[in-house]
């Protein structure tokens, strides 16, 4: 699908992260003058001017600490966004309830506050996604119990970070186009997308359709404050963080994008379908997820380069597109539990015995054995429909083998 240019909510999107932008420049601008006035002041006053200096350091450090503790992904767990009694338009309390926002983001919730439930729904249903995605795997897309979501896992620049920004910035195309189409929004309805040209002529083009142009045009602006509004020297590892953080939300976003399609209903006595109405439909988020996930088995591994690109760490491979998955950093050992690249291990996890795959007990207990026991599992059974109009269900017990990682 060709990616749609929007007018109306675009200039105001970008006009908002145009202004925010410029505030930061000022605030970095206003530290170093700070900092210069301090430099130059005289012998008796050289001590405190140094250990002002260090007192921002370590401020400015600290700082960043809690920020890359932090993150917009908290949304979509047990967050106030997703009580109703606590969502009333107008109301600045919302947006300083919100952890994990940063100030790009909190200026664009005071702005959209009527966005930011659905903000949570798409980040809920991106880390969904990645669970289930990665259900089988080793690292299985754990949740911690804080504001990262992910824990210190995610400080590493590896593919399954790339994985991660992908699906979450696709999980809020998705939330927010369908509740454009629902009428959930007040700066957005249906879609207004062009009649595609090879639809036949006696079909009608209309319906309500899920409105992903501007689904990606906010998602766009939301999910990428954080990266753009934040300032790193060149050819730094943070700034080569930033570029890829950047390029795997473009990834996530254009694959919904590119899988929406045409849906369309008949009309006509009796189910004659002598004419069709047609609209523009996401897809199933599941064929997202599984289109994300073979990105992220065929991830291109980046470097910075001297002008401060990233560019491909083998050149004989094709380069990456704008939907590819990107990452420069190796991934930690996922068999055991690492308090400092944040990995759980496998220790504990259900394994399947007879599997060769990355779910056998072989591979995912990384060759320490596994333990084995019984368990009583209890489903229905034998169930009856009954005129009318239920289905009655026998319960069945049955004793099964289970599998766990030493």
């Amino acid at each position: 699908m060709t990616l749609l240019h929007g007018q109306s909510g675009r200039d105001c999107l970008a006009a908002s992260a145009a202004s925010q932008r410029k505030g930061l420049e000022q605030k970095s601008i206003g530290i170093l003058v700070q900092g210069g006035t301090l430099g130059s002041a005289g012998s008796a006053t050289a001590m405190p001017s140094k250990l002002s200096l260090v007192a921002l350091a370590i401020f400015v450090s600290v700082t960043q600490v809690v920020i890359e503790a932090s993150s917009w992904w908290s949304l979509g767990m047990n967050n106030p966004v997703q009580m109703s009694e606590v969502y009333i338009i107008g109301a600045q309390p919302l947006c300083s309830q919100l952890a994990g926002l940063s100030q790009g983001q909190k200026k664009l919730c005071h702005l959209y506050q009527d966005h930011m439930q659905y903000i949570g729904e798409g980040a809920k249903t991106g880390i969904k996604e990645c669970q289930y995605q990665f259900r089988h795997r080793r690292w299985n897309c754990s949740t911690v119990d804080n504001t990262s979501v992910f824990g210190r896992v995610m400080q590493i620049g590896s593919r399954e970070t790339a994985f991660t920004y992908a699906v979450s910035a696709a999980g809020v195309v998705n939330a927010m186009s369908r509740a454009c189409r629902e009428g959930e929004l007040s700066t957005c309805g249906c879609s207004r997308a062009a009649r595609p040209k090879d639809l036949p002529r006696d079909w009608l083009w209309g319906g309500c359709g899920d409105n992903i142009d501007y689904g990606y045009r906010f998602a766009k602006e939301f999910v990428d404050a954080r990266e753009r509004e934040r300032i790193h020297s060149k050819g730094s590892y943070e700034s080569a963080r930033t570029l890829m953080n950047l390029h795997n939300n473009e990834a996530g976003r254009r694959t919904v994008y590119n899988l929406a399609d045409v849906a369309c209903k008949c009309h006509g006595v009796s189910g004659s379908c002598s004419l069709k109405t047609c609209w523009l439909q996401l897809a199933d988020f599941r064929k997202v997820g599984d289109a994300l996930k073979e990105k992220y088995d065929s991830a291109a591994a980046m470097k910075l380069n001297s002008r401060g690109k990233l560019v491909q760490v083998n050149s004989r491979f094709n380069t990456p597109t704008t939907q590819d998955l990107v990452y420069i950093d190796p991934s930690p050992d996922y068999c055991v539990r690492n308090e400092s690249t944040g990995s759980l291990g496998t220790q504990g996890r259900l394994c399947n015995k007879t599997s060769e795959g990355m779910d056998g007990c072989e591979l995912m207990c990384c060759g320490r054995g596994y333990d084995q026991f019984k368990t009583v599992q209890t489903e229905r059974c034998h169930c009856k429909f009954h005129w009318c109009c239920y289905v009655k269900c026998k319960k069945c017990t049955e004793i099964v083998d289970q599998f766990v990682c030493k």
